[in-house]
């Protein structure tokens, strides 16, 4: 069992950053794949970044890709989303999520999830 609680959301101007933070309970978070996603009012649950239970593989949805960065501490039980650029669209819930072992960017692939932090981006 992992239990997740994310931390760092806000209000930001469009242009601004943002980090956010998940930190995990449980003593195998190291093997854990670890995902963020994103959901906005009126739409469904999105692919924002994935990282491997390693940290040696990243992976990013083509919005975010080369503004936000997903990075982990095994020795802190902590996943980290650095958000900069920031735009309106960005906003939304943000959560963390994890599964076992292999990455990937699938929603229905994650077997824990956290409440969310909301991040809401003005222009």
């Amino acid at each position: 069992q992992v239990q997740l609680v994310e931390s760092g959301g806000g209000l930001v101007q469009a242009g601004g950053s943002l980090r956010l933070s998940c930190a995990a309970s449980g003593r195998t978070f190291s093997r854990y794949a670890m995902g963020w996603f994103r959901q906005a009012p009126g739409k469904e649950r999105e692919f924002v970044a994935a990282i491997s239970w390693s940290g040696g593989n990243t992976y990013y949805a083509d919005s975010v890709k080369g503004r936000f960065t997903i990075s982990r501490n095994n020795a802190k039980n902590t996943v980290y989303l650095q958000m900069n650029s920031l735009k309106p669209e960005d906003t939304a819930v943000y959560c963390c999520a994890a599964k076992w072992l292999a990455v990937t960017h699938t929603r229905s692939d994650y077997d824990y999830w956290g409440q969310g932090t909301q991040v809401t981006v003005s222009s």
